[in-house]
């Protein structure tokens, strides 16, 4: 018998490999429109990676066809809690409990709303993780505690001083995931020798940099790339490429570039403000943001939806700029332009304009 998809969904949502589970079930929407465990593993999966905006998206198409459902409900209600809305959590979470009185994972929530009724301990929460506890249950990881075993035998074999290496790493890795190593894009003796490009009669150079400065940019956007902050590193390699950097410098940094992956409003380590990115646009390009403001003039079509967005004008007193917006999949945004709004993009240009490329929404329910 054939794995379905969202079988196969399922099995990587358990392995945490979320953003493969996503594109599993994205790739299939037109085999499972109408189908509530489709829309229901889907909003699961957003949620576990931090796209809130969309996994509410999933919840609510979800909720259309079953309303009474544990995992659906344990979702909606986390979301909520997420957005310190304790309120509507509440009542999700006892909505639970009349059709499911043994739910652990409801009752753990309403007890922890009890005792932790601030917002500043919910926001520690979600920064940690351990918000991820009130999520619907997605089972064990079976294959990554073989593995812990395998690699752990293999380390006693060759002594105590491994083992505990290994440990050190897995343990540093455990909640912020694995990055690949770096030792084959590192600078080379030969790189070293030659870090300017001499005839630069054919390229476009905004920067004039040092040897120094070439390498200096260049380890700290590796750097930046192990220490989880893709931003820091696409500055720094944004910088390389638009430099008098030697043709070999920049396409290892192109390398590089490939690697970095896409943060959600949770992972996003390093922000920039409209202020930063208009005083040099080149430096940020492919950067993600997460900026506030309102929308205005949407416009959606089978594959596409735009929007202006009011940078900064969340407080209807000042615009810091209007940055055009595109979302290129579906389920578009649903965005209620008279209340604020949060945005997460990626920086692009458009004949000069500075332009996003939406990634995730956050809308507060709230009036």
């Amino acid at each position: 018998m054939k794995t379905t998809a969202i079988d196969k969904a399922k099995k990587l949502i358990q392995r945490r490999n979320f953003s493969e589970a996503i594109k599993v079930l994205q790739r299939r929407e037109d085999v499972y429109e109408g189908n509530f465990e489709y829309y229901c593993t889907l909003g699961t999966a957003c949620l576990y990676l931090g796209d809130t905006g969309s996994a509410y998206s999933y919840y609510e198409l979800a909720r259309r066809i079953r309303m009474n459902q544990e995992d659906l409900l344990l979702g909606q209600a986390a979301i909520f809690l997420r957005r310190g809305e304790t309120d509507r959590s509440v009542q999700y979470y006892l909505d639970i409990l009349d059709f499911a009185p043994g739910n652990k994972i409801a009752k753990a929530a309403l007890e922890f709303i009890r005792k932790n009724p601030d917002y500043e301990t919910i926001c520690r929460w979600v920064d940690s993780g351990k918000i991820e506890e009130f999520y619907p249950p997605i089972g064990v990881d079976y294959v990554h505690y073989i593995k812990i075993g395998a690699a752990a035998a293999a380390g006693i074999l060759l002594g105590v001083f491994v083992v505990n290496m290994f440990v050190s790493r897995m343990l540093t890795s455990a909640g912020s995931g694995d990055r690949m190593d770096l030792s084959s894009i590192a600078l080379t003796a030969e790189d070293k020798r030659n870090l300017k490009e001499k005839d630069l009669s054919s390229s476009v150079v905004h920067y004039i940099l040092s040897d120094s400065e070439i390498k200096r940019s260049f380890d700290t956007a590796l750097s930046q790339f192990q220490q989880f902050n893709d931003n820091g590193a696409q500055v720094e390699i944004n910088r390389i490429l638009g430099s008098n950097a030697s043709t070999a410098v920049k396409q290892k940094a192109r390398l590089l570039m490939s690697y970095i992956t896409e943060p959600t409003f949770d992972s996003l380590k390093q922000n920039f403000t409209v202020a930063q990115v208009k005083e040099d646009p080149n430096l940020y390009l492919d950067c993600f943001v997460d900026w506030g403001g309102r929308i205005a003039d949407e416009k959606a079509g089978d594959n596409y939806y735009t929007c202006e967005f009011l940078v900064g004008y969340e407080d209807l007193k000042k615009v810091e700029e209007v940055v055009l917006v595109k979302f290129d999949y579906a389920p578009y945004p649903k965005i209620d332009g008279t209340k604020p709004v949060r945005i997460l993009g990626k920086i692009t240009s458009e004949d000069g304009r500075l332009c996003l490329k939406g990634k995730s929404i956050f809308q507060s329910t709230k009036e």
